[in-house]
């Protein structure tokens, strides 16, 4: 199974709370046999959790891939002339890696600091910590995906740095448990997707040109 870089990490710290759990058994039972259980539980759901499986499908240049797991919440024009936002959701069975939705060079990433409010909120979006990854496509078109925290997520992971040339598919970065991501597309793209759908990184094309 291929996991996230950080879900090795974490898995490590449920096998040591079982190790501990272990040697505490012979002297403190009540200690020791909680530790095992609760570690192992720890390191059961780490190993889903941070689950990244390989998304093979390759994208043509017309095509927008998706770039998180989870349901569509909205696709709306939220002010910003020009720019028609899709929000998805993105539960804790959810695969939490994001991937580049088109092909191109990352031309900024911004983060910024928040609060924690439910992800599927109307004000996730407008207050929770966030990080922005924009990226111009090699045709010149701006696409942008916003990395969002929820209320049980507390970081988020950009995988790329500005200058970098990336594909569409590629991973991008990582949010920790439920979380929500939004995509930024020029107004002409043709979105093929509506609230309510179920749609996959890497899988499922969210736009055409």
């Amino acid at each position: 199974m291929h996991l996230a870089p950080i879900g090795f990490k974490v898995v490590i710290y449920g096998i040591a709370a079982m190790l501990v759990g272990g040697i505490l058994l012979k002297w403190l039972y009540w200690l020791g046999l909680p530790l095992i259980v609760l570690g192992f539980i720890f390191s059961a759901f780490s190993l889903y959790f941070f689950r990244d499986p390989e998304r093979p499908r390759v994208f043509t240049a017309q095509e927008i891939a998706c770039p998180a797991d989870g349901t569509v919440m909205s696709v709306t024009n939220e002010g910003t002339p020009g720019i028609t936002v899709v929000r998805i959701f993105l539960s804790i069975f959810n695969v939490h890696v994001q991937r580049a939705p088109v092909s191109g060079k990352v031309t900024a990433t911004k983060y910024t600091k928040g609060k924690f409010a439910v992800a599927y909120k109307p004000e996730a979006a407008r207050e929770n910590e966030k990080n922005l990854i924009e990226i111009t496509a090699t045709d010149g078109r701006k696409v942008s995906i916003e990395q969002i925290t929820g209320a049980i997520a507390r970081r988020i992971q950009c995988y790329v740095n500005p200058e970098q040339q990336i594909k569409a598919g590629e991973r991008v970065g990582i949010i920790y448990f439920g979380s929500q991501v939004a995509v930024y597309l020029p107004e002409e793209a043709r979105i093929l997707v509506k609230p309510g759908d179920k749609v996959a990184g890497a899988e499922t094309v969210l736009a055409t040109w």
